[in-house]
């Protein structure tokens, strides 16, 4: 009985339904970030900060490196570097897809990768608005996924690594 009989109950394999969560992720992701950054560009002026939290300011920004501003103006290194990140995040992902969570932070990642890559494509570079204090470089919510997507996937590839065989 087993398998054939939960495809037959609706029931989708769990790699199917590891693929779906993540897409689900990402597109959630996607959605927040690109709303936010719309947001920024039309109620905050470039090089103006408003008081959002103690400590935190908006700010509208442009950047054209990646994540928190690293590689400026290297846009074809940029690009390659951000394929060959997602190319490797998706063939480990494929080999992974049935642990447990590791959905979350390859939602995560594609999501904030790609809310970045379309904000290349339209402007050429990438809309930053969160600055914390202490001199941090300006972030947006892809690259704030980004950051949780790396940590998370750490997290769970150790915790594979400890685990009992």
């Amino acid at each position: 009985m087993g398998e054939g009989v939960d495809r037959a109950a609706g029931a989708e394999p769990p790699a199917l339904r590891a693929w779906l969560l993540a897409g689900l992720v990402a597109a959630a992701v996607l959605v927040v970030d690109q709303v936010s950054k719309r947001a920024i560009e039309h109620s905050v002026v470039r090089g103006e900060e408003q008081r959002f939290l103690p400590g935190v300011q908006l700010v509208n920004t442009r950047n054209q490196g990646v994540a928190f501003g690293f590689l400026p103006g290297k846009h074809l290194w940029v690009t390659i570097l951000i394929a060959l990140a997602l190319v490797v995040l998706l063939v480990y992902f494929a080999r992974h897809a049935t642990r447990p969570l590791i959905w979350l932070p390859t939602g995560l990642l594609l999501g904030g990768a790609l809310g970045n890559i379309l904000d290349r494509i339209r402007h050429g570079d990438v809309t930053d608005f969160v600055k914390l204090p202490l001199g941090w470089p300006p972030f947006n919510l892809a690259d704030a996924a980004i950051t949780i997507g790396i940590v998370l996937l750490f997290l769970l590839a150790e915790q594979t690594r400890r685990a009992p065989q």
